[in-house]
Parts: C-alpha cells; structure tokens; sequence
C-alpha cells in the first residue's frame, strides 16, 4: 500500500490550518464549531505524520552497527529468558493463511488503526481526546529520536533462520534501504506497537463500550505479526509500551503544572488591590 508522503501530508497539515484560521473569522454557529476544531486537529495529526514520514530520510539508514546491536538483543532476550521470535515465525510460516495475514496486518493497519481511533475519540470522547494526542505525539517523538541509534529487525538476521514474511507474500512496504514508508535499520523501539498500545489503552480509558476492547484486540494483534513478520524483537515492544508509560506520565505532569498556573493566576486577580493612602483633611 502506497501511503501519502511527508510533503504531501505536511501541505494537507497547512491547508487543514488555514481553514481552521479562516472557520475563526466566521459568524459562530454549529457547523462552524464543529469544523474549525476538526480542521486543527486534522492539521496537528497530518504534521504528525508528516514529520513520522520525513524521519526516514535522517541519517538513519546506514547499517553500521545495526546488525551487531540486533544480536545483543537476542542475547538480552534470552538472559531474560523472553520467547523466541523464531520458534513464533516457524509456527506461523506452517500455516499459510496465518502467515498471510501477519504480513497483510503488518503492511495495512498501522495508520489506518491510529487515524480510526483519533477521529472516534474526537468524535464520541472530546474530554479524553487531549490527553491521548498528547501521548501519540510525545511517544513518537520519543520513538523517532531513540531510532538515531540503528538497530536491524530478525528478517536481517537470515543466519539465524529468520525470514522476511512480507516480502514472501509480496507486501514489502520497505523495499531498498531508504526508499522505503520507514527506514529499514529502526526496529528499535516498535512505533507499530507504541501507536496500536495509544489505541488500546486510549480506548478502554475513554469509553465504557464493550466495543472498547478492539483496541486491545488491535494491541495483541500487532505485538503479534510484527514478531511473526520478522520485522521487531519482543524488547522493541517492550521499550515502546515503557516509552507511553512515560508520555502519559508527562502528560499528566503537565497538566498539573497548567491547571497550579492557572489557579495562581486566579488567585492574584482575586486579591484585593493595595489602598492607595490618602492624606488625612485637616479641619
């Protein structure tokens, strides 16, 4: 699947702010109220991917060193005694329309599932909706800056066994090195889990729905494939649902320092002013 590029997403970003800008300078009314938030979140949300897409053309693609820190990995998991990624792709690879299905879900859900669950949550959950924009935004940055030090997937590791699923299926969506949606040397952390756990834990947070726990469906499903894919270690999900624990924490931390700034801000204009000491009339 051919998805939007960074330049292209990035004039989507600024159309979507010039009509939020221009709907501000309406005469209110309902639609108005409606399509200028929508419009600014809509911009917030293309800058977001503009620049997750604009990421890959860092100097980020180079293999130096990312082979050799995948095998430190490996031998991390192990000392923590984690599954094998391998044993997981051979049992799938045994089942073809399982193993289909990873590379398809791997290839086609990623954006999709973040795009559906904003426009539900700012749709249906407008109070909770902040808080999760917030988390998307900071664990991706998070995730974009830590991908500086290159780390290779289990498919680069063939010695090893592992092979690249989507590529047997025909949905490679890295091809080269570089011309690819991401770089192929970032699997350090997973940016597909960190955005499916936004999702999962977003809505069962938000909503009271039994229809919430697709989510949480979407998160299992995405740790899945991209082991079974080749694509990510356990431990670059792991570091990526640790890396949300902290954005939500900043968030939270935020919003306390905000709400302390407010209420000082409310209490100063509440105090009396000091009384200007007039001189006393004598007789």
């Amino acid at each position: 699947m051919k998805w939007p590029t960074w330049d292209q997403a990035l004039t989507v970003a600024i159309l979507s702010a010039l009509v939020a800008l221009g709907v501000r300078r309406l005469r209110p009314t309902r639609a108005t109220e409606i399509v200028g938030p929508a419009a600014m979140e809509f911009a917030f949300v293309a800058s977001l991917y503009s620049i997750w897409r604009m990421a890959k053309n860092l100097p980020l693609t180079q293999a130096e060193g990312a082979v050799e820190r995948a095998r430190d990995i490996v031998r991390v998991q192990e000392l923590l005694y984690l599954p094998s990624e391998l044993m997981l792709q051979r049992f799938v690879v045994e089942h073809d329309w399982l193993s289909w299905f990873s590379a398809a879900y791997y290839a086609t859900m990623h954006v999709p599932g973040i795009v559906i669950f904003l426009v539900w949550l700012f749709a249906r959950h407008r109070d909770a909706y902040p808080r999760w924009r917030n988390a998307l935004a900071i664990v991706t940055a998070f995730c974009l800056f830590i991908r500086f030090v290159k780390v290779a997937p289990p498919r680069f590791l063939t010695d090893l066994g592992y092979v690249d699923l989507s590529v047997v299926h025909g949905m490679d969506v890295y091809g080269e090195a570089g011309t690819g949606v991401s770089s192929q040397f970032a699997a350090m952390p997973s940016l597909h889990v960190a955005w499916a756990a936004v999702v999962a834990f977003g809505a069962l947070a938000a909503s009271t729905s039994r229809w919430r726990w697709l989510g949480m469906a979407h998160l299992v499903l995405t740790c899945f494939v991209v082991a079974a894919t080749g694509h990510h270690w356990w431990l670059d999900g792991i570091v990526a649902l640790g890396l949300l624990w902290i954005a939500l924490a900043l968030d939270s931390l935020g919003r306390r320092a905000a709400r302390a700034w407010r209420d000082a801000r409310a209490d100063g204009s509440d105090s009396p002013g000091v009384e200007r000491l007039q001189p006393e009339r004598i007789g």
